[in-house]
């Protein structure tokens, strides 16, 4: 067995833990040695019996003198078990509720080591439900007691003492396995330890100083083998791949002047957005550039200039949406702006019959039905991809390999923190649209406590009636949940805002359970003003542009990460009323207030993407798990210092490369598992 053995076939022990195991991430063995401590118990300090202080935290060590089981019926608790120890100084109870087991692991004479918080009862200093070990021989080692103990995250069947004793095992089986792959200099130049040493540390240190160390190392090199890997992918697509040079000085003016006919002015970002792309179709090597903005920012309009280009090359397109509804739009879109210039644009969806595509085309749009063998190009040299993370590296590669190297251009409206980017798409070149077309009106936007929730029930009724205008009203979740019952559910409180709230108004349902047809029934529905109020969950955050639609209302605002609450107030403020975003919340954290006041004055994704980075930490960036932003083990996205560092490191090393055989490795397995499907 190596450390890349799984752990599904490593021995019955892990085989009888493999599934609740796959629920913290760990499957293979070397999975385990990089599921680190989230905290340390510090049980470093061992006393005598007869000197520990109530109230004291300490490990004390000693023989069992006697064992009790006791069975009760009290309530939840069965059963008590007693355990006396002494070490020659004094004598100390340990008990523990409803573990008979512990009457065949402990017995008379042998040698134990607990801790935890000493207490008076009676005439025995005691411990309640302390962590223990037995020592079976003088040389037995202290694992669980005596040290600072690393506690995990942990799964239902999966403790942390557990996953101590197995990791304690793996670096003693696998540590010549730990072979340090950073070159001896960079090491040096650093201080770092070791890769064997950081990793036995940061679960097993001498103290939280040792333990920091280790943790930096293994922080810089998660950055560190990232950014090497970002430079290997672009290294490849630029050396490894050649394409055609388009003819876009030749048809400047033609594209000049599909410009000049849209009914409003290019912002400045699109502008060099649009540029960027027409200097990359120009080169001999293909495009590969991500285009990030804002709902609203004006995304399409750039792809369509971009198609039109590649059009005018006699070059075909293919832009791949995440939904049906996106697609639908999209089409209807770059139909409507480019059909007048002789250009074939042609849909393709789930419900679409392909048969339909025999004549030619410049331009496909579709869903992911465009992958099918039946949709064939016989010119593809653009790939757009919209909500790339939307999509599995597979179904991207599908895509591509349609053509003979096409240009790549993905687009997204995620925001994304800037040091995620630069960790994350370093192998792409970026084009930020951070200005807003001329003429729109910014959302204005309130945080509303609960006693202001009927009065600002009252102002939407009123600007239904007055105004014609549709709203929408987010839930988190689509049942009612037990554990979070003051969180509003979408089934539960469309029912009472239709029979109670909004008894005369229209009122539709919107979730995720629904089916992809009936979601785009009820979008199309709501756009026709067939109702006036949308009750839904999250699945609107990317969907059908609804001018009339200028209203917002989100339940539970609070569980959401900025970066969402911005897409979902992208729903609203389309068309040329003043919409409004209203964020309802119960909570009464000031760290909540603090981030869901910066929406009232931040009109930037990006800047609330920082923000919430800087709040809360990544975990939470975006409220819910990203696809496409990975899950980093030590290190983290608000460390913009250490980023640049790795990056900076990384750039330096990356020419000689080969010259480093065991770092090489290491970066080709990290790659593997960076672009494997999502």
């Amino acid at each position: 067995m190596t450390l890349q053995t799984n752990v599904s076939q490593a021995g019955r022990s892990f085989k009888l833990y493999a599934s609740r195991l796959e629920n913290l991430g760990i499957t293979t063995l070397e999975d385990f040695l990089w599921h680190l401590p989230s905290r340390y118990e510090d049980y470093s300090v061992v006393s005598k019996i007869a000197d520990a202080q109530v109230g004291e935290t300490v490990t004390v060590q000693g023989t069992v003198m006697d064992i009790k089981n006791q069975y009760l019926s009290r309530g939840r608790i069965k059963s008590m078990q007693k355990v006396l120890i002494t070490d020659n100084t004094g004598t100390m109870q340990l008990t523990w509720y409803n573990q008979p087991y512990l009457t065949k692991n402990i017995t008379n004479s042998t040698t134990i080591s607990a801790s935890g918080q000493v207490r008076q009862s009676g005439r025995f200093l005691t411990m309640t439900a302390p962590t223990y070990e037995i020592f079976y021989t003088a040389a037995t080692s202290s694992i669980h007691t005596a040290r600072l103990i690393p506690i995990y995250p942990e799964t239902h069947g999966v403790t942390s003492k557990w996953l101590r004793r197995q990791i304690y095992n793996l670096l003693e089986q696998y540590k010549d396995e730990l072979v340090e792959y950073l070159p001896e200099e960079l090491l040096n130049q650093n201080h770092f330890m070791t890769i064997p040493e950081a990793l036995q540390t940061i679960h097993f240190p001498a103290n939280l100083e040792i333990a920091e160390k280790a943790r930096a190392r293994l922080a810089f090199d998660e950055f560190f083998l990232m950014q090497l890997s970002v430079l290997k992918r672009k290294q490849t697509w630029k050396t490894k791949q050649t394409t055609v040079p388009y003819a876009i000085d030749k048809h400047r003016k033609e594209i000049d002047t599909v410009v000049a006919s849209l009914p409003f002015q290019l912002t400045g970002a699109q502008t060099r957005a649009i540029d960027d792309i027409l200097t990359d179709f120009a080169k001999d090597k293909p495009m590969n550039r991500l285009v990030q903005g804002d709902v609203g920012s004006g995304k399409t309009v750039i792809a369509a200039i971009a198609m039109y280009a590649a059009h005018l090359s006699d070059y075909q397109s293919v832009l791949m949406a995440p939904t049906q509804i996106l697609a639908n739009q999209h089409y209807k879109s770059i139909k409507q702006l480019l059909e007048p210039f002789g250009v074939g644009v042609e849909l393709v969806t789930g419900t679409s019959k392909f048969s339909a595509l025999s004549s030619p085309f410049s331009i496909l749009i579709g869903t992911h039905a465009v992958l099918s063998e039946k949709v064939t190009f016989e010119k593809l040299g653009l790939v757009i991809i919209d909500e790339q993370q939307r999509f599995g590296v597979e179904q991207r590669g599908i895509i591509k390999q349609k053509g003979k190297n096409p240009h790549l251009l993905t687009m997204t409206a995620t925001p994304i923190p800037r040091t995620v980017a630069l960790t994350m798409y370093g192998d792409l070149d970026l084009s930020y649209l951070n200005e807003m077309p001329k003429g729109r009106k910014k959302v204005i936007t309130w945080v509303v406590p609960p006693e202001k929730r009927d009065g600002a029930y009252g102002w939407i009724r009123k600007q239904i009636q007055e105004t014609d205008s549709q709203v929408f009203i987010v839930c988190p979740f689509i049942e009612p949940s037990e554990s979070m019952s003051t969180v509003k559910a979408v089934k539960h409180e469309y029912e009472r805002l239709q029979k109670e709230i909004f008894p005369d108004i229209k009122v539709g349902l919107l979730h995720g359970k629904l089916k992809a047809k009936e979601k785009d029934d009820v979008l199309l529905a709501f756009k026709e003003k067939k109702f006036d109020i949308l009750v839904a969950t999250p699945v609107v955050e990317v969907g059908i542009d609804i001018p009339n639609a200028t209203i917002i209302m989100i339940e539970g605002s609070e569980r959401f990460g900025l970066a969402g609450l911005h897409q979902l107030r992208g729903r609203v403020g389309r068309g040329d009323k003043q919409s409004y975003c209203l964020l309802f919340t119960d909570s009464k954290s000031a760290l909540n207030s603090q981030r869901l006041k910066g929406m009232e004055t931040i009109y930037s994704g990006a800047e609330l993407a920082e923000l919430d980075l800087k709040l809360r930490g990544p975990g939470n960036l975006y409220g819910t798990a990203q696809h496409g932003i990975p899950k980093l083990k030590v290190a983290s996205f608000s460390d913009a210092e250490l980023i640049q560092k790795a990056r900076h490191v990384a750039q330096e090393i990356f020419p000689q490369l080969a010259t480093y055989p065991k770092l090489e490795e290491k970066v080709a397995l990290v790659t593997t598992k960076i672009i494997s499907p999502d």
